[in-house]
């Protein structure tokens, strides 16, 4: 189920209402989620990484790519051709703005298929941590579907051990997934994928209601 960037259906009219749930309060959050998570330096160093493992010309699917800062930016800066999906109506506008040269697209990462094509490699920035648990693997397989063999993938996640739980978050109630490190890893290995390196980040927003957390960076590759 999906709404491309151009004359598209409306998210509105595909998605599932969880998923309305949670793009509406990204919606809302706009370009304020910037503004308290202005370094993002783990994500930056997980994205350098990635650029320098993929050969000249991959394409890079940006699951959940937000305002496509900084990660779609520096991937299209460097030459690879990144598609970036989200559900955020507003965060789509914002990745289209940020990123001229990429190409953003309203689909729900459950619904991930073969139609935007085959990948070398994949980036998931905070954005599994929006689903249940149950969800995750099921997602993942999706994303394996879609890459050509020996595909990157490269996770970030906050460590914690919570399904689905409900939080406010910049004015929004929004529901998050976390999982201490070492079941991070299992699930991530248990469908498919070969977790090449792991680093951990003791992160600190710029924002006193928002409290530090530890950022877990898996370095993956497909079979």
């Amino acid at each position: 189920i999906r709404a491309d960037s151009a004359g598209g259906r409306s998210p509105d009219d595909v998605f599932s209402s969880e998923t309305r749930r949670q793009a509406a309060a990204f919606d809302a959050i706009g370009e304020r989620y910037d503004d308290v998570f202005p370094h993002k330096s783990g994500q930056i160093i997980a994205t350098q990484v990635m650029i320098d493992r993929l050969p000249s010309g991959a394409r890079v699917l940006d699951l959940g790519c937000g305002s496509g800062v900084p990660s779609a930016g520096m991937l299209a800066e460097s030459g690879i051709e990144v598609v970036g999906i989200d559900v955020s109506t507003e965060m789509l506008a914002l990745a289209r703005r940020n990123v001229p040269t990429g190409r953003f697209v309203a689909m729900d990462v459950m619904e991930l298929d073969d139609s935007l094509g085959r990948f070398d490699g994949a980036c998931a920035f905070f954005s599994l941590l929006m689903l249940r648990r149950d969800d995750i693997p099921k997602v993942l397989r999706r994303v394996r579907s879609v890459l050509r063999p020996g595909g990157l993938v490269t996770i970030g996640m906050v460590e914690g051990d919570v399904d689905y739980a409900p939080i406010r978050f910049l004015g929004q109630d929004v529901f998050v997934t976390a999982y201490p490190r070492a079941d991070l890893e299992a699930a991530v290995r248990a469908d498919g994928l070969h977790v090449l390196e792991v680093d951990v980040e003791e992160f600190e927003p710029a924002s006193a209601e928002l409290p530090a957390e530890r950022q877990i960076f898996l370095y993956c590759q497909a079979p």
